[in-house]
């Protein structure tokens, strides 16, 4: 099935050397604390996204890693940044000027140059933080002569912050390429000499994962054993410890089982370190004293606090929620859910503030070094479990998905084509349907090329989920409205239309509710929509909707998660089938 993809976008050097210097130059105006430590590291995500950008334009011309002036220089950077974090945590977060050599190096790179850089999946989905690679590095027993290697995208500065623990020199970077399950590495034959002839070093690899096939760690090992480096001097710096996936091979799964590996993951970071590095510090800068520990809720336990009944819980990707908990303070009930590192996370407490101020979702409290706090309604019912009139919640939806229509824009290139979600749908009907229903689908998306100048791209809420609506008192609001466009699938921001079809097939809407829904939308937005687009995207909804959680139940195998996700693939499977037959 296809599901996922990868956020990239074409950006100049100069653009972003000046949003990185604006960053530092902020944070330094900062009083000593978190928020000046998260501004710290957003400069570093985005420095890491810059270096990673400019080398992978040189791993392009030539078809091959190696060394050159722009990857020295740009892991200089990173190197030098890396210790402008590393001071900030280990120091609980005093205050200190960035040296001005930071500062230098960072206008050392060609502004005029333009790259594509890619968004770090682990930091803004999965609550990878790079504190945790500073902390494993100090703990690894590893010294200076280590030789510190980046798996690029996120690897870039991952690496840079090994190589700053250790006091190392900064490290090597390479792009694994290939199949997802077999990949390889092609690297300068100079740098591979280079690195056999010293005989005495440990070699550190260092990225996020791994993931299904361990592949990319895999693929670097390989290189280094073939270039006669002994396997028990090849340590790895991974964001979790477990198992390489179902799809690894045996020679790497055995040689995983016995390497020496070096982590530290969230709970270990932020829920079991002493204040002022933790979690419970930081939201009590924001609600005052907390009234107990921390509930954990991730990985679908929240349904026990809605539902009373286990047999009613919706299916949940379980595999791929945030991480998220339950704060209670002064009486008050809060959700504390990790929102995402940098930018990304910021970009969602302004949205979840005007979202707030137009009265549609909860109240928030704040924003904190990843972590977003909203209000958690505890006698909140969703609608998937109490009634509501229809006309009242066709009004609403369409309020709210107009007032998204009209203040969230998005750019062109900030979701997937018409095109590809076209490509999407005809692949996930022919695994899921076969080749007849295949074909019937191009009867509706024969025309998506033609219509993707008419698409108005916006934010869209993408969670049109009845167990997403929320009925507090006469108040229906939106729960988790944030972040569904920028998930780590390939829908990303469509036209309005998309949600439009979401809330069709969601609250299974007759045509008559459907045209009122649109009618609504318009007048709120200010916005055509297009019954073209709409009619384009309800099967690709369907189709998509129907993929992921095909998905979802086989990481997962057996068990009764699964088979939620199972039915509800079934459910999508069906209206498909049945809207291509009409």
């Amino acid at each position: 099935m296809l599901v996922y993809g990868d956020v990239e976008c074409t950006q100049t050097v100069g653009a972003m050397q000046a949003r990185i210097e604006a960053l530092l130059m902020g944070a330094g105006r900062l009083p000593a604390g978190i928020e000046r430590h998260g501004a710290l590291v957003t400069a570093f995500i985005h420095a890491g996204e810059l270096v990673q950008g400019i080398v992978d334009a040189g791993f392009q011309e030539r078809g091959f890693d190696a060394r050159s002036a722009a990857h020295e220089s740009g892991m200089g950077l990173l190197v030098a940044m890396a210790r402008v974090v590393a001071r900030s945590w280990w120091s609980g977060f005093a205050a200190a000027p960035v040296p001005t050599s930071v500062l230098e190096k960072l206008a050392g790179f060609d502004s005029k140059l333009s790259i594509r850089t890619k968004s770090a999946e682990g930091y803004a989905f999965y609550a990878l933080y790079p504190e945790s690679y500073l902390e494993a590095a100090r703990h690894s027993g590893l010294g200076p002569g280590t030789r510190v290697i980046g798996i690029r995208s996120i690897g870039t500065g991952l690496s840079a912050l090994v190589a700053a623990a250790l006091d190392a020199r900064p490290p090597l970077t390479l792009r694994p390429a290939g199949h997802p399950f077999r990949r390889e590495v092609r690297v300068d034959p100079a740098v591979t000499e280079e690195l056999a002839a010293d005989k005495e070093a440990m070699f550190a690899i260092v990225d996020e994962g791994p993931g299904l096939s361990g592949s990319s760690f895999g693929a670097v090992a390989d290189w280094l054993e073939a270039a006669g480096i002994a396997r028990q001097r090849i340590h790895f710096f991974p964001s979790h410890d477990s198992s390489l996936g179902p799809q690894a091979s045996p020679d790497h799964r055995e040689r995983w089982s016995i390497a020496p590996r070096h982590g530290v993951d969230m709970d270990r970071l932020l829920l079991r370190s002493s204040p002022p590095r933790n979690l419970t510090a930081w939201i009590e800068d924001l609600l005052g004293p907390l009234d107990q520990p921390l509930e954990e809720i991730s990985g679908g336990a929240w349904r026990a606090r809605r539902y009373p009944d286990e047999t009613h819980w919706p299916a949940a990707n379980i595999q791929h929620e945030r991480r998220k908990f339950l704060a209670r303070a002064k009486g008050a009930s809060w959700l504390v859910k990790f929102a995402g590192l940098g930018e990304a996370g910021l970009r969602k407490h302004r949205r979840a503030q005007q979202l707030h101020a137009a009265g549609f979702t909860p109240e928030v409290a704040g924003y904190r070094h990843g972590f977003l706090i909203e209000r958690w309604h505890e006698d909140g019912l969703s609608l998937d479990r109490t009634p509501l009139g229809r006309d009242l919640l066709i009004e609403r939806i369409g309020s709210y998905l107009g007032f998204r229509a009209r203040r969230f824009e998005a750019g062109r290139d900030g979701g997937a084509s018409l095109e590809h979600l076209s490509e999407m749908a005809r692949h996930n009907t022919r695994e899921a349907l076969g080749e007849d229903a295949a074909a019937a689908l191009e009867a509706f998306l024969s025309h998506g090329r033609s219509l993707e100048g008419r698409v108005r791209r916006i934010e869209t809420d993408n969670r049109m989920h009845p167990w997403e609506w929320l009925l507090v008192g006469e108040r229906l609001i939106k729960a988790d409205a944030l972040d569904h466009s920028a998930a780590h699938d390939l829908v990303g921001c469509q036209d309005v239309g998309w949600d439009i079809a979401g809330a069709t097939v969601e609250f299974d809407l007759s045509e008559a509710e459907a045209s009122r829904l649109c009618a609504i939308v318009e007048l709120e937005s200010g916005f055509p929509v297009m019954a073209e687009i709409l009619a384009f995207m309800r099967p690709c909804y369907l189709a998509f909707q129907m993929g992921a959680h095909v998905m979802a139940a086989w990481s997962l195998g057996d068990g009764p998660e699964a088979g939620r996700l199972r039915q509800a693939a079934d459910r999508y499977s069906a209206l498909l089938r049945k809207l291509l037959n009409r």
